[in-house]
Order: structure tokens, then C-alpha cells, then sequence
């Protein structure tokens, strides 16, 4: 279900999953370029980032691999799941990602959906992959704050 954060803006959907395969860069947010349906879909709290990611083509960005279920009142004008949905951007918002992911080995990857004012964004990011160990090592150091912060929590409990 969608969850409010504290700006006020509906969460619909995050990828956890990227901030783990991924070194995230640069963030921008981005309007969608949205049918009817999807949007009633999106405001039942129902989408999925998990395969989805941005590609240009020409000199548009579009985002792919986004699953939107269809809405379950629609009829015939229904949407379908996984189509290729264009993101809204300034010209030079555009250009400067493109500069970043021409030919370096970088990504678009999208972080989360929500809504805000009304209106559906997606926040994207410029992304590196990580290898096999750098994920080990994020696990590892965040194993390791975990058992800190127990240790710690533990000996207030001992004084107290």
C-alpha cells in the first residue's frame, strides 16, 4: 500500500533492490507521461521498479521495465503492464544525464514512484553497478553498525 512521507508526497513504489546492485550518483525527479488507468492503478498503491530502467531514444528518455498492474474496473481503454512510458524532463536536465551515461558504463535506474501535488513523479538516478565484493562489503559494514548499536543499546539496559 502507498505509503505518506513527511513533504507529503504518496509513495507508491521504492527499488531497495537498486541502492544494493547499484552505486547511485546523481538523482534528479521526473514527471511520467501517464494513461488514465495507470494513474488510477498507481493510486491503489500497486507498481513494481523492480526490472525497470531508462534508456534514450533520439533525444527523448523513456523508461522501461515498470510494471503497473491493469486497473481492475477498467475495461477495453485498459493499459498494458510492462509498456515503455516517457519521462518528463527539462532540456538540459536530459542532456547533462545523457553526457553521464554516453559510453561510460552508467546507468538510469529508477529509485521511486510517488505522487506529489497530485501528479506522478518517478526520482531516476545515474548509476554505476557494483561488483560481487563491493555488495559484500556494504552487507558486511552494515552487519557490523547493526552489532554495534546492539552492544550499545545493551549496555544502557545493564546500567539502567
Amino acid at each position: 500500500m502507498a505509503k505518506k512521507t513527511a513533504e507529503g508526497e504518496l509513495v507508491v513504489a521504492r527499488n531497495r533492490k537498486a541502492r544494493h546492485d547499484y552505486l547511485i550518483e546523481d538523482t534528479y525527479e521526473a514527471g511520467l507521461a501517464l494513461m488514465g488507468t495507470e494513474v488510477k492503478a498507481l493510486r491503489m498503491g500497486r507498481a513494481s521498479l523492480v526490472d525497470g530502467y531508462a534508456i534514450f531514444y533520439g533525444d527523448e528518455l523513456w523508461l522501461e521495465g515498470v510494471h503497473i498492474p491493469e486497473y481492475v474496473q477498467g475495461t477495453w481503454t485498459n493499459h498494458t503492464p510492462r509498456r515503455r512510458r516517457k519521462l518528463l524532463l527539462h532540456r538540459a536536465e536530459l542532456d547533462k544525464i545523457a553526457t553521464k551515461v554516453q559510453g561510460s558504463g552508467r546507468t538510469i535506474v529508477p529509485l521511486s514512484l510517488y505522487f506529489k501535488n497530485g501528479r506522478v513523479k518517478v526520482e531516476i538516478a545515474t548509476a554505476t553497478g557494483k561488483k560481487a565484493y563491493d555488495k559484500r562489503h556494504a552487507l558486511r559494514e552494515r552487519q557490523d553498525q547493526r552489532e554495534t548499536a546492539r552492544a550499545v543499546s545493551d549496555s544502557y539496559k545493564r546500567r539502567g
